[in-house]
């Protein structure tokens, strides 16, 4: 259900059920915050506010690390919410405490991962890009997060390269390359943010959270994520029927759409 535009249709949301045993389940950028940056404290106030309504748990691509760093201070996150799934849901946190964590060279083995990581470098090494910087390939639990442009750029550097490759397609023909390469060896490639894209295990994407929510008896998950068109890393979990899926396409229009839900205020008045 895309509701970027705030066009909610009213009928459907005076059929949300709020409720402890409801989970509203969010991607982290571009969602609750902006891409790789830190949440705004009113909407993180918002965010501790609803939690008094129903359950609230993030499930994002990015390291624990990181997503501790946008959403709180230290190991304040796993506290902030009910459920904290880190890289896709292959590091698993529920009321504060880990459940679970999977690492990506024991799905692929380690003739594949390198085999896909020599891959990346040769290709990398032919790019000609306004800038590079450092750190091209992030190894995590769950993925691998290629960045052409390197992860260690300027916010300034990340905003050149995303226009860059809105008319290059510098992500899109990478990832076409390694579709080729790699075809038949069980890889799924996803794009996620401005500079970047995941390379992960089939099966491995944000679905994966869903196999302990299943346990949890709850009523509704209500998935809310930017990235829900195809090729998207919220595409899956967006359209998977066990999930109630919302396109939004900034924080702010994330807290508008849960006030229309939950605290019954009107789109055009949060």
């Amino acid at each position: 259900m895309v509701l970027s535009d705030l066009n909610v249709d009213m009928d459907i949301i005076a059929r949300v059920a709020g409720g402890r045993n409801v989970l509203c389940l969010f991607d982290v950028d571009g969602t609750l915050t902006p891409p790789r940056e830190k949440i705004d404290p009113q909407l993180d106030e918002f965010f501790q506010d609803l939690r008094k309504k129903v359950k609230i748990g993030v499930v994002g691509g990015s390291d624990y690390s990181k997503i501790a760093e946008q959403l709180g201070d230290g190991d304040e996150v796993i506290h902030k919410f009910d459920y904290v799934f880190a890289e896709n849901g292959t590091v698993q946190y529920k009321d504060g405490k880990l459940l679970s964590k999977q690492a990506i060279q024991n799905k692929l083995g380690e003739e594949l991962l390198q085999d896909l990581i020599n891959f990346c470098l040769r290709y990398m090494g032919l790019l000609k890009l306004p800038k590079k910087r450092g750190t091209f390939i992030e190894f995590r639990n769950g993925m691998l997060n290629i960045s052409p442009i390197g992860r260690s750029c300027t916010l300034e550097e990340r905003l050149e390269f995303s226009e860059v490759d809105k008319r290059e397609k510098i992500r899109e023909k990478f990832v076409a390359a390694l579709q080729k390469e790699f075809a038949g060896k069980g890889l799924r490639f996803t794009r996620g943010g401005l500079i970047s894209f995941d390379v992960f295990p089939e099966g491995w994407d944000k679905r994966l959270c869903l196999e302990v929510l299943e346990q949890e008896g709850l009523d509704t998950i209500y998935f809310f994520g930017n990235e829900t068109s195809l090729g998207g890393n919220d595409y899956e979990i967006f359209e998977d029927p066990r999930t109630m899926g919302f396109t939004v396409c900034s924080p702010e229009d994330t807290v508008r759409l849960c006030r229309a839900m939950f605290f019954n205020t009107p789109p055009n008045e949060s």
